[in-house]
């Protein structure tokens, strides 16, 4: 497992707040944060440690969860 900056922890942490955010209330359950912030942990693991690319990267993968979950 990487180790990450101060820094670097509270751009992730901002990051997935941020995305959280976005997901309707209904579905913001602890398992979609769990696999949003997995989703920024391999991001930032990585090298992609800025603030945009680990939102849009967490926002990809909150998109394939909802298309996933529509199919199910």
């Amino acid at each position: 497992m990487p180790s990450f900056s101060p820094a670097v922890i509270q751009t992730m942490r901002a990051a997935l707040d941020e995305v959280m955010t976005k997901i309707p209330l209904e579905q913001a359950t602890p398992g979609i944060k769990a696999a949003l912030a997995e989703c920024i942990l391999k991001t930032a693991a990585a090298g992609q440690t800025d603030y945009d690319g680990l939102v849009a990267a967490a926002s990809e993968q909150m998109q394939i969860q909802t298309i996933l979950s529509m199919l199910t």
